[in-house]
């Protein structure tokens, strides 16, 4: 049992070094120090951000806290992640193994739970015909030819016939309605059939399936539980929008924390498009039988003002057409919501579904006309959908565009939503720059007027870069450009084949990582996967079960491999991977910087781009027996004056330009692999 006697940072002490003996794991100073920092923080209040480098187990520096913590606090800790991988990890594995460890020294059990947004539930209402069908191409053939009900049997005529019939089955015996415990999963066209969308939900108010709603019990739970397990998504909705999505917290732990900024914006970032309002307005006509010709004829005057606006930022937002078209769709659509009369005691889920998307339409319309060039970014941007071997493809010039507006920075939004009047920890194996979080804290509005007070420390890592791995960077290739050197694939080339496989190859597009895993199959006789070829999970598998296959792949890999041992021992990285420089925000963002007398290339591209190489270098080195090499084919890094503040992201590896240098290396490394395969 707990020592009472103890403080608070002597008590979690205790508890980690508890928990770490009994799964047999190793003692990480670094580890420690996180964790006295953390509930030092809970405690006295302020905000924190750590750095904690690749192998320190930040996930316990921060779990063993929380979990003492939540103890003695009033409302549930809030755990966000940004990737699913993360957060299936603390949930399935980190926690469950950390509470059964720790259940006897604790005063009473501790209540984790793991809280999603709403479409990740199976609806029951829906599942009993509750809302309108999805369209489903006509992938069933009924038996005597007419549409059945959505119970019934059905004989499906296509793969995803088969799917829908199989997550219906499920859905009868689930009793969590979690998409992520469907084995095998689905597609998306496939889980529409069974859920809804937040705006499309009835609500617990006028659902007459609220009682054993699966969205509904999960929250229920969240609010008596010690521990909420989220995402960063669901986070800003709660903190931003202020709906009850989550139960009320004033403590929370924020991983993956360099994801944040991007994660926030992403999630108040939406589109305003002709198909869009066209769809609302067909909606409205069909299931609420309301009169839609003034929207439709405001839509075709928006459809006139967008289609010959070129794509890109709209430095001084939307022009006058362009507004008088807007508020004409404002207008009527608020008149069709007005009309769309819903029953409280009879509800109709097609109806509630015609008037969100109604809602939609005011909301985004009314978000167009009220940017401020000040504080928001206006663009135009035609779909685009992805063609294998070509990348992202835009629509024809001459279809409408689509209009979206975003904060220019979500650092103010943050501030008041997130971190006022609560506490607030930030890690990530890299959140600082060098030794410095002020470009970190800068983007989520800790710096400035009125900025809420916060310390950052760097606990290090467990690893010794130096002598665990070597940073080659290829200085005799020239500059990346558009059109892929030869040269660079000659690289790739002698590199892999003097590493013998074991290659972890990172490109800045999915159009390079393909395009390169097509010409190198032709090249080396190793065994080379590619993202898209089959489901990440596979892929990382048979990766890490062959030393000497390789996988080739674009940012999700960048971030979410984790392949300690021979397997992975070359990790290549085509370029340093800058943020496009005409994407609107980055853009905008940069101008705003330069206006105030700074550097927006630096500010934004180059810091970005330094966060981003770190998080692909560390792909390397994932244990205290890791042997590797980290090759980046960017003569950038050395080159240019900003490669030195890269680099002061990456681990101190041993560094070297020189090819002969690093070839002997690999070979050397693919010798101890055979040699620990042949002795295993």
């Amino acid at each position: 049992m707990i020592d009472e006697e103890l403080n608070g940072a002597e008590r979690v002490d205790e508890l980690l070094t508890l928990a770490v003996s009994k799964m047999g794991g190793q003692a990480r100073s670094g580890q420690h120090e996180m964790a006295q920092k953390v509930i030092e923080s809970f405690e006295k209040g302020g905000h924190l951000l750590v750095q904690a480098g690749t192998g320190t187990g930040k996930s316990l520096g921060y779990l063993v806290p929380s979990i003492y913590h939540s103890l003695s606090a009033e409302k549930p800790i809030i755990i966000s992640t940004a990737t699913l991988a993360l957060q299936s990890q603390i949930v399935g594995r980190d926690l469950p193994r950390l509470l059964k460890n720790l259940e006897p020294e604790l005063p009473r059990p501790v209540d984790a739970v793991l809280l999603k947004g709403r479409s990740n539930y199976v609806c029951k209402h829906k599942l009993g015909g509750g809302y309108p069908e999805e369209p489903t191409d006509a992938l069933f053939d009924w038996a005597d030819g007419a549409a059945a009900a959505p119970h019934q049997a059905a004989s499906p005529s296509s793969a995803l016939g088969q799917e829908i019939v199989r997550v219906r089955d499920w859905a009868e015996d689930t009793e969590t309605g979690d998409r992520d415990e469907l084995t095998p999963g689905v597609s998306d066209k496939a889980w529409r059939q069974v859920s809804v969308s937040a705006i499309e939900c009835l609500g617990s108010q006028r659902c007459p399936m609220a009682e054993e709603c699966f969205s509904e019990l999960a929250r229920k739970k969240a609010a008596q539980a010690d521990i909420v397990v989220t995402n960063h998504a669901l986070l800003a909705i709660a903190a931003f929008e202020g709906l009850a999505i989550l139960p009320e917290f004033d403590t929370v732990v924020v991983d993956e924390a360099h994801e944040l900024e991007d994660r926030v914006t992403n999630s108040v970032t939406k589109p305003l498009s002709v198909a869009t309002i066209s769809a609302a307005a067909s909606a409205a006509r069909k299931h609420a039988k309301v009169i839609v010709e003034p929207l439709e004829r405001a839509n075709r005057a928006f459809e006139e003002s967008v289609s010959s606006v070129s794509d890109g930022l709209l430095p001084r937002g939307i022009t006058e057409e362009q507004r008088e078209a807007l508020t004409m769709v404002r207008e009527a659509a608020r008149v069709v919501a007005s009309d769309i009369k819903i029953d409280s005691a009879n509800p109709d889920g097609a109806m509630q579904m015609a008037k969100s998307q109604i809602m939609y339409i005011v909301e985004q319309a009314e978000r167009l006309l009220e940017a401020s060039p000040q504080y928001d970014v206006v663009w135009a941007a035609r779909p685009r959908e992805f063609v294998p071997g070509s990348g992202y493809q835009s629509a024809a010039d001459d279809s409408p565009a689509v209009l979206h507006v975003a904060p220019l920075s979500v650092g103010m939004q943050l501030r008041e939503g997130l971190f006022a009047d609560r506490t607030v920890v930030l890690t990530s194996a890299t959140l600082a720059i060098g030794a410095a979080f002020d470009t970190a804290a800068g983007n989520l509005g800790l710096r400035g007027d009125g900025a809420p007070s916060w310390s950052g420390i760097d606990v290090g890592s467990p690893f010794d870069y130096s002598k665990q791995g070597v940073l080659y960077v290829a200085k005799h290739l020239d500059a990346p450009s558009r059109d892929v050197n030869p040269r660079t694939y000659d690289e790739i080339e002698r590199l892999i084949n003097a590493s013998e496989g074991g290659t972890l190859a990172l490109f800045s597009s999915r159009r390079a990582a393909e395009e390169a895993a097509e010409e190198l199959r032709r090249r080396v006789d190793y065994d080379i996967l590619c993202q898209g070829e089959s489901s990440m999970k596979a892929l990382v598998e048979e990766f890490s079960e062959n030393e000497a296959t390789c996988l080739f792949g674009t940012m999700s890999l960048w971030q979410g491999v984790d392949v300690p041992g021979t397997s992975c021992r070359l990790v290549i990285i085509d370029r340093i991977p800058f943020p496009r420089p005409d994407e609107p925000l980055v853009k905008a963002r940069t101008q705003d910087v330069d206006r105030r007398g700074g550097s927006g290339f630096m500010s934004v591209s180059v810091s970005s781009a330094a966060t981003k190489l770190a998080q692909g270098a560390g792909r390397l080195i994932r244990s205290t027996d890791d042997r590797g090499v980290v090759a980046i084919l960017d003569s950038r890094l050395v080159s240019r004056r900003y490669g030195g503040f890269i680099k002061a992201s990456l681990p101190p590896m041993w560094s070297t330009t020189d090819p002969d240098v690093v070839t002997g290396v690999l070979k050397r490394l693919a010798a101890a692999a055979k040699n620990q395969a042949t002795t295993a």
